[in-house]
């Protein structure tokens, strides 16, 4: 590449991520490679605040799920060794865990397609937020309490971050040590990733570490807290450059066997014939045309994407230190700066926005149950659902989808006159949603107090003023900052729950009676848990 070429390539970069080159905030760090050479490599910001302290293409960040790749490749290495089968299932390694209603296998964990409630979220929904202090041994009983499943195994792709973490525990089961110990000498040293390590405890001190930042409503800073401890569904750190040195050996392996790391990218279908978008560890999607691969990785204040676009021999890592910044768009943005230019670059779909304009709203599906609210933002469409923002981008077929990793939905804008709109949930749902008028009253017979076994959380539901809020308690915690409930529909509610200072969460909960019309049960819906029940024990 000439010398002007790569002059042009880092203007358009450096303009893309003018808004964090300054010496008061945090920011990211950003490296390309192409071919065999890394083109580009920088930091923006700061990796501390308090002390100065510039981001360079060396500072090192947790990446959180981008290490799930890791894990599975781990796994795949035993799976080629023949000690372990992809048809195998988690009991048969860890004798701990309980018969689920379903069998699923080391090779549906690893697709995301089990249908294994996320450990993260069972734990949520008993009121411990990722900022309260866990032990591994909290984290191993809180999966061996659960025996529900989402769906029947296989049928869907749904991200649940319980699939990667006992891929971890099996991994280490069989080799008889630590996931850190087999990365560090499988991976990590023959390739030369220096700064690269799996790191269980939050505490534990890591040189040049970025601290990890929030941004409040009014625009100031604090630090992002988190506690949990990390494995292979996230305990990863690592820099920008052992990150592009890892995309060169995925497009030019040569750690034996060789073949293995073709097997991290090799597609399935679901079990109805649909396409899963999840790969094994890793994320499939387009880009203008273009195939890409990789994964995104979230933490309180730490966000990831790892990008390859493997027809163009191009790879892409951002890392950030501050929750708002969103490295899924700035690595796509950055991939469309190098390859500008390039004949096999489509134009970008055009976006009606009158049609996402009267399209603007809350909207719901009852029967599934989904719930998500419409919105221009600054003329983005942005969704919001179970809480969490993300924006939408157009497709050539009209539809938007979610410009988000690792997650389905897409939606047609209706036509002036319709009831309804379509809505894509992913595995060949395509279910009508209708506007949210108005909102029901919340039912007061329910009332009462809630257990789930598979959470090992007791809820208190009761009324106080106008407001109706549930008080929680789980396996970590007594108790604490009550939860929201308000009316959606019949016999559905929405229920907001404490966020632990990071981000609000919402879910769904569906009341169920008997033949009789007393309540029994709720079944709550979240991002990552489908129709978990909470049996009413008491009014």
């Amino acid at each position: 590449m000439g010398t002007l070429d790569s002059l042009a390539i880092a203007h358009r970069i450096d303009a893309i991520f003018a808004p964090w080159n300054r010496p008061d905030t945090p920011g990211a760090a950003v490296g390309v490679l192409r071919g065999d050479e890394v083109i580009f490599a920088r930091g923006y910001g700061l990796a501390s605040v308090e002390l100065g302290a510039p981001i360079g293409s060396d500072t090192a960040f947790r990446i959180a799920s981008v290490s799930k790749q890791f894990t599975v490749a781990a796994a795949l290495r035993l799976v080629r060794d023949g000690r372990l089968s992809l048809d195998d299932p988690p009991q048969k390694y860890l004798p701990d865990l309980p018969p689920l209603p379903e069998a699923i296998t080391i090779e549906q964990m690893m697709r995301n397609t089990s249908g294994w409630p996320d450990f993260l979220e069972l734990l949520q929904l008993g009121g411990s937020n990722l900022d309260r202090p866990t032990r591994v041994e909290d984290l191993r009983a809180t999966v061996a309490r659960n025996r529900h499943l989402n769906f029947a195994p296989g049928s869907r792709f749904l991200y649940s971050n319980t699939n990667f973490v006992a891929l971890a525990w099996i991994v280490e089961a069989i080799e008889g040590r630590p996931l850190s110990d087999i990365l560090a000498d499988w991976i990590f040293k023959p390739l030369g990733m220096t700064r690269t390590a799996l790191v269980v405890d939050n505490d534990t001190v890591v040189p040049h570490l970025a601290t990890a930042y929030l941004q409040t409503l009014d625009g100031s800073l604090r630090r992002a807290r988190h506690a949990y401890p990390h494995g292979g569904e996230g305990g990863l750190v690592s820099t920008v450059e052992d990150l592009l040195i890892w995309a060169r050996h995925c497009a030019r392996p040569w750690l034996k066997p060789t073949a293995l790391w073709a097997d991290l990218a090799e597609p399935k279908p679901l079990t109805n014939g649909a396409p899963s978008p999840y790969l094994r560890g890793l994320w499939s999607a387009a880009l203008r045309g273009l195939d890409t691969v990789g994964h995104g990785g979230l933490w309180p204040g730490y966000r990831t994407e790892f990008l390859r676009v493997p027809a163009r021999d191009l790879a892409v890592v951002v890392i950030a230190n501050l929750a708002t910044i969103d490295p899924w768009n700035l690595a796509r943005e950055t991939a469309l700066a190098v390859l500008a230019g390039d004949s096999a670059v489509g134009p970008a779909a055009s976006l009606d926005l009158s049609a996402v304009g009267r399209a603007c709203g809350t909207w719901i599906n009852e029967a599934e149950p989904s719930l998500f609210a419409l919105e221009l933002r600054a003329g983005v469409p942005t969704a919001t659902q179970n809480g969490v923002p993300f924006s939408l981008v157009a497709r050539a077929d009209g539809w938007l989808q979610a410009d988000r990793g690792a997650f389905e939905f897409a939606l047609k804008p209706p036509t002036p006159d319709a009831t309804t709109m379509d809505v894509d949930l992913g595995a060949g749902r395509v279910l009508p949603f209708r506007r949210l008028a108005d909102r029901a009253a919340v039912p007061p017979d329910i009332a009462g107090i809630y257990r789930s076994t598979d959470t090992g959380a007791t809820w208190r539901i009761h009324e106080e003023g106008a407001d109706w809020l549930v008080d929680v308690g789980g396996p970590l915690i007594a108790s604490g900052a009550p939860w929201t409930i308000r009316g959606l529909a019949d016999d559905l509610v929405e229920i907001e729950m404490a966020s632990g200072g990071w981000m609000t969460v919402s879910q769904l909960a569906r009341i169920e009676r008997d033949a009789t019309g007393r309540v029994v049960r709720l079944r709550v819906h979240t991002g990552r848990i489908k129709a978990i029940p909470f049996d009413r024990v008491a009014a």
